[in-house]
């Protein structure tokens, strides 16, 4: 049975590489009729707060990336992993440390002016015939895993290919802090094991925890996963992702108008593809993933390919749906549903021009809040020999069927018989109805404005022209 995991730690928001370290778990696990599972490892008390666990969750729900177990929260287990310790001092796959942190740092600066790697020398570690001292008073001892001291970790990385590590670069890694609290790799590994994960999906900046995380599993007897290592995200500009670049909170694209499965389906495509598939929805995602087509290179966040597609989506939305999430934008902005046609019907004819919900309810505002032109307005758009044609079109309009055939029909007669040209009427006429010179087609606009509103609007404003 297969059973990935998401293991962010909440210590700031949902961000992109985590969302698509969730979404590749997630598609695994999906793909294979496994089981996915939710983790928060927050352990750092300094850093990890009530808010960006419920930031981490919203994340996960907004983008419908479910779980079947958890969440499952670190400091709930505490107790299992003082128990694995005591286990394993017990067996001697660990042992207490009594050198001061003044002391392991002064060990470190010696060894970088010796120009070797800065590692923990073995001072404490027991072994045949090594006379220790005695225990010093009023030092809290660190609890060490004896890492193995020859031969070599390996594993056939699924994203990365082999990658074997030398146990003589590895020191003896501390597990249990002074006061007796495990550390971040300690806690990783006993879940993993506890919660049987059989293939550990997660971003490559995790690859030199990897090795360490191998030698206490196989210590503990444990049954190894497999592990696949993603590259990281880079900016446009090849440098590590960052705020600038849009490493901003997941929940960040539902306040700019993205839709959850445009997000989805961009941070699928970054360093995975099936071919030359752009646009596919989850359910083909699923059926396509595989962790072999990961690519082995950092992928490049793109802002516009993010947009592109998020236009795509937004044109095969269902209107209901859209109009339902457009909604709270266009409130935002003063619109007054109660005064305009359907949204439904107005998202019909918005959406293919726009790329987000934001801009959706912008350009819906003209349909649901009244904007008075300016005299610089009429000025720069108004001819005098255009307020008569209007005046006749008004008139026009009291007597046709309001279809947008007849609307157009009406403005091409009035056209006609004025001798002015197309943009000498609708451009005006656009900016005494809507306050704005630019709309979607102005025979679409006026039908979905309704007759009623669009005389009262003309009459107002010939009105004062002719004052």
């Amino acid at each position: 049975m297969i059973r990935t995991r998401f293991a962010p730690s909440p210590t700031g928001y949902l961000h992109i590489g985590g969302a698509r370290t969730a979404l590749f778990s997630w598609a695994y696990a999906r793909k294979h009729g496994g089981t996915f599972i939710l983790r928060i490892e927050d352990t750092d008390l300094e850093r990890s707060t009530p808010e960006s666990v419920e930031a981490i969750l919203q994340g996960m729900d907004w983008l419908g990336l479910d779980y079947d177990e958890g969440p499952f929260y670190q400091m709930q287990r505490m107790a299992r992993y003082k128990e694995v310790i005591g286990q394993m001092l017990a067996s001697g796959h660990a042992y207490h440390c009594y050198a001061s942190k003044e002391e392991v740092e002064t060990m470190r600066e010696q060894q970088r002016a010796a120009g070797l790697k800065p590692r923990y020398d073995g001072r404490w570690r027991p072994e045949p015939g090594k006379d220790l001292p005695a225990p010093p008073t009023g030092i809290a001892p660190v609890v060490r895993f004896k890492n193995p001291l020859d031969g070599s970790v390996a594993w056939n990385d699924l994203v990365k290919g082999i990658i074997e590590i030398s146990n003589s670069e590895l020191d003896d890694l501390v597990i249990a802090r002074p006061d007796g609290t495990p550390t971040y790799n300690f806690c990783v590994v006993v879940d993993d094991w506890d919660m049987n994960i059989t293939q550990v999906i997660r971003g490559d900046d995790h690859v030199n925890n990897t090795p360490r995380q191998i030698n206490i599993l196989k210590a503990l007897g444990a049954t190894l996963p497999q592990y696949a290592h993603v590259p990281m995200i880079l900016g446009t500009d090849g440098e590590r992702l960052s705020k600038r670049h849009g490493a901003v909170s997941v929940m960040q694209y539902l306040e700019d108008g993205y839709l959850p499965e445009a997000l989805l389906n961009y941070l699928a495509r970054l360093g995975w593809a099936h071919g030359d598939e752009e646009i596919f929805s989850m359910a083909q995602f699923v059926e396509w993933f595989n962790l072999e087509a990961i690519s082995r290179s950092p992928a490049k966040f793109n802002p516009e390919k993010l947009l592109w597609i998020n236009q795509q989506y937004l044109k095969i939305a269902d209107n209901a749906r859209l109009a339902e999430l457009t909604t709270p934008f266009l409130l935002r902005d003063g619109g007054n549903l109660a005064n305009g046609p359907a949204l439904s019907d107005v998202v019909q004819l918005l959406k293919d021009r726009v790329n987000t919900l934001v801009e959706l309810a912008d350009a819906a505002t003209i349909f649901y809040r009244y904007i008075e032109p300016s005299a610089e307005q009429l000025a720069q758009h108004l001819s005098p020999e255009a307020v008569p044609a209007l005046t006749t079109l008004t008139n026009n309009f009291m007597l046709i069927d309001w279809k947008r055939q007849s609307i157009q029909e009406a403005l091409k007669t009035v056209v006609a018989d004025s001798g002015l040209k197309m943009p000498g009427i609708a451009m005006p006429l656009r900016l005494l109805v809507t306050g704005v010179t630019q709309t979607p087609s102005i025979d679409a606009t006026l039908e979905l404005l309704g007759r009623e509103t669009v005389i009262g609007r003309l009459q107002k404003q010939l009105a004062k022209l002719n004052d």
